[in-house]
């Protein structure tokens, strides 16, 4: 590996970082996910410098060229990637019916409630409600 490509990857490792720790600290990624990417980062800078390592996994998987590798990698944990986000949106799915179908209940109740109390105003209803 020249010394260009080091560089290049050890700047890319350390922006990794430091997006991270900005995203984290913006409350724009939460923490459960960063320590993913950060680990990202870390395998990153590891094969830089240990390219000996990179070497030896092309290896053990049979690919010809260290690229071959690093694709290979990269397309696996975006794939898992996806799983997991798949994953996520399926039991938000399913929460977000759960909240759908509570707040038509609570809707039914409310008007149910208007009919039945008359004059009773909104604030009256919903402590009749909360007291329940």
């Amino acid at each position: 590996m020249t010394l260009q490509q080091k560089v290049f990857a050890v700047l890319i490792s350390f922006s990794i970082f430091v997006t991270i720790i900005y995203l984290v600290k913006k409350g724009k990624l939460r923490e459960e996910y960063s320590w993913l990417w950060l680990l990202t980062g870390v395998i990153l800078l590891v094969l830089v410098l240990r390219y000996d390592f990179l070497l030896f996994l092309t290896k053990m998987i049979g690919a010809v060229l260290p690229t071959t590798t690093l694709f290979i990698f990269g397309i696996i944990f975006v794939m898992l990637l996806s799983l997991h986000f798949a994953i996520k949106i399926s039991l938000l799915t399913e929460q977000v019916k759960n909240l759908g179908q509570k707040v038509s209940l609570l809707q039914v109740q409310q008007d149910q409630a208007q009919s039945t109390a008359g004059s009773k105003t909104d604030d009256e209803i919903f402590e009749d409600n909360r007291n329940q």
